[in-house]
């Protein structure tokens, strides 16, 4: 059983319109609505390769009800802790102009009673699993530290914790030690306090943080594929070359790939190759965390592996 935690999930709506006018009647030509957020796409992915997954989180209102329907329909099993306020949307119009616009609610404010039930919920559900993936932002309400109190949790009870956030949750989810962390370069440097201009800063910064005690990072680099820190070496998965769709939940396919592989005992070359190969085959893909496993296959053989 994989346990992903989704502390600020969202109901995912992409329009498709001839153009976006600001002050004017916009009528859509489509809609899609999908049940969205890191964590709940970590789920979808995991459940396209068979694995047991439980869904742990903030779930509100009609939309909540939404994105639990939508994980009992691909039989993961809920244990998200109910809140008073309406889980949120985030809307993305996409115009034939070029223009995409993106219109993120701020979703509900969780109250103490609820923090004090989720604390509850989550360590139940830990008991219950194998490893522990933490992914994205923290609903308002929710303390920054949150994800060092659930790391602590959970190395305490002898499992192996996968964050993937970013900012001030990042950097209070390190101080509790997690088996890996998977920022992508932007977060990496909000880390550091400094940009990085090439791979090798890349790696020196992801090494500084293994020095803290982090025991594996992994970089997402978009187009540059993977960097992997981790007490086996350096390791640079080249990305495939694929026509991209929609490159949202391409870092959330590695952290699901990085977890089957974790739970299978995959040597790591096995496991960035797969990882990079599935979060390519996600990027060619409309939906995100819905892949096709054929095409990863095929990609699978065409990741290229430079030791550094």
């Amino acid at each position: 059983m994989i346990l992903t935690i989704t502390l600020n999930p969202a109901v995912d709506k992409t329009y498709t319109a001839g153009s976006l006018m600001l002050g004017q009647v916009n009528r859509m030509r489509t809609v899609h609505n999908i049940a969205g957020g890191k964590g709940i796409n970590v789920a979808k992915i995991l459940r396209q390769y068979g694995y047991s997954v439980a869904g742990c989180g903030f779930l509100g209102g009609y939309t909540g009800r939404f994105i639990e329907s939508c994980m009992k329909e691909i039989q993961a099993e809920c244990r998200f802790t109910k809140v008073a306020g309406e889980t949120r949307c985030s809307i993305n119009v996409i115009a034939e102009d070029g223009y995409v616009t993106e219109i993120l609610e701020p979703g509900p404010v969780v109250s103490a009673q609820e923090l004090e039930q989720f604390l509850k919920d989550y360590r139940e559900a830990v008991d219950k699993s194998d490893l522990v993936v933490l992914s994205g932002s923290v609903a308002k309400g929710v303390p920054a530290d949150i994800y060092g109190k659930l790391i602590a949790i959970g190395n305490g009870a002898g499992k192996r914790c996968i964050l993937d956030t970013s900012g001030e949750a990042l950097l209070h989810g390190m101080e509790a030690g997690p088996f890996m962390i998977k920022p992508n370069q932007k977060e990496l440097e909000y880390v550091t306090g400094h940009r990085l201009k090439d791979i090798r800063e890349v790696q020196e910064a992801a090494q500084q943080l293994r020095e803290r005690g982090i025991g594996h990072v992994l970089v997402s680099l978009g187009k540059k594929g993977l960097l992997s820190v981790s007490g086996e070496g350096t390791l640079w998965a080249k990305a495939p070359s694929v026509k991209a769709v929609n490159t949202v939940g391409c870092g959330d396919s590695v952290v699901a790939s990085y977890a089957m592989s974790v739970l299978k005992g995959e040597d790591i070359y096995t496991a960035l190759k797969r990882a990079a190969a599935i979060s390519a085959a996600n990027a060619a893909s409309l939906e995100s965390g819905d892949i096709s496993l054929e095409l990863a296959e095929e990609l699978l053989e065409k990741i290229q592996i430079e030791k550094r």
